[in-house]
């Protein structure tokens, strides 16, 4: 089967299933188990962002401290899919 999203890495699809409405990055981070906030933001979240499974709520304050995350339709679809492959198993 070829896969539609080569680029995801394995901590992209963690975030990805974890991520309910819109969240901030302390919440994402407690629910993956992490606490080195930049390894968090370099192999989760940028990646995430680049492939656009992920989007900012307040994209023009990249910055802010409100500033949160939620999945883009993109992002559904794969998390959806990720989570019936994992119970075929």
């Amino acid at each position: 089967m070829k896969r539609l999203y080569p680029q995801v890495t394995p901590q992209v699809l963690a975030l990805l299933g974890v991520v309910e409405g819109e969240m901030d990055p302390q919440e994402l981070q407690e629910r993956l188990h992490l606490t080195d906030r930049e390894y968090f933001r370099t192999r989760y979240l940028k990646p995430a962002l680049a492939a656009g499974l992920v989007e900012m709520t307040i994209p023009e304050k990249p910055n802010s401290r409100l500033q949160k995350y939620r999945l883009t339709g993109q992002g559904e679809v794969l998390a959806e899919s990720s989570k019936q492959g994992k119970g075929r198993k």
